[in-house]
């Protein structure tokens, strides 16, 4: 049986997260103060107790669901799990920097000042108002890409995350955005809806803060993950740290390609697959990507425990 973990991306926080592994795990506890300590904040107050609307502000939610995945990483590790026995990692979007941590590839505290330099860089990439992004049920990649180039009509607007095979997010101007929700309707979709985002991800929209996030990379180490990751620019593994660096600007703005990356890692060999953090919603993709690949969640004590049981069962 070979195992991949995978990563979820923003819009997964809720207030609380990971509180009972760190209550549990003292080295899941060390993530959420590591974290605090790398952003000179507590950081941990705010996922735990805090406001949801707060912890939903790119700069806050991004360390916060990679710090809650990352302590679920830890409590698996307390109870016996090897990374190296992974078959791959992957996350969806700010993910991939979970998944790189998880992997070895970044220590945590520089992981947890790139995702706050990368949510702030994103947040001021496009003014409030002028972006937007919508999600079009019901239509594949192909279809989906289409609308988004005929909607543009000289502006931009994008296919900006292919989920799987009936969801697509498309992302750009707010206008050419609004247009692309119209004719996804005129051609097909079951639904298309606008996104409740601060700003047009994964688009061209966002080069600003690809740029930032060239100056940010590059001050960081980066070693080689103790295995693969599949690159959401790439859909495939990769492993050299330079390649790493490059893909992560390039995903800035460029296409999450979570749909093919589920493929790829599945034409690999991979059966399972543990979504390692806050929610459910990449559990779902993969089911209706692959119904074939038998998935778990793990973010509480109790998911670590029953998932250890499958393994050692």
């Amino acid at each position: 049986m070979s195992r991949a973990f995978v990563f979820p991306g923003q819009g997964a926080q809720t207030i609380g997260m990971g509180r009972a592994l760190a209550e549990a795990y003292p080295s899941a506890r060390d993530v959420f103060d590591e974290v605090d300590a790398a952003l000179g904040e507590k950081l941990s107050e705010l996922i735990w107790d805090g406001d949801q609307d707060e912890l939903t502000l790119t700069q806050n939610a991004q360390p916060a669901l990679m710090a809650t995945s990352l302590a679920a990483v830890r409590a698996l590790e307390a109870e016996g799990l090897n990374m190296a026995d992974i078959a791959f990692v992957a996350g969806h979007s700010l993910g991939e920097y979970s998944a790189l941590a998880a992997a070895g590839a970044f220590s945590v505290s520089d992981t947890a000042r790139l995702l706050r330099a990368r949510g702030l860089a994103m947040q001021a990439a496009v003014p409030v108002g002028v972006g937007a992004m919508a999600a079009l049920l019901g239509l594949d990649f192909e279809a989906a890409s289409a609308v988004a180039e005929d909607a543009a009509q000289g502006e931009v607007c994008q296919a900006a995350n292919d989920n799987d095979p009936s969801q697509v997010v498309v992302s750009g101007h707010k206008a050419a955005v609004e247009r692309a929700v119209d004719l996804a309707k005129q051609r097909g979709a079951k639904r298309a809806v606008l996104l409740p985002v601060s700003a047009p991800f994964h688009c061209a929209l966002m080069q600003p803060a690809a740029d930032r996030m060239t100056e940010a990379l590059a001050a960081v180490e980066i070693n080689a993950p103790v295995v693969p990751v599949v690159s959401n620019v790439r859909a495939a593994g990769v492993t050299d740290p330079d390649e790493i660096r490059d893909l992560l600007i390039r995903q800035i703005t460029g296409s999450v390609r979570w749909r093919e990356s589920v493929v790829y890692m599945s034409a690999q060999g991979v059966t399972d697959i543990w979504e390692i953090g806050a929610g459910k919603a990449l559990s779902g993709m993969v089911r209706r990507i692959d119904r074939e690949i038998a998935c778990r969640a793990v973010g509480t004590p109790e998911d670590v425990a029953a998932a250890m049981e499958s393994l050692n069962g």
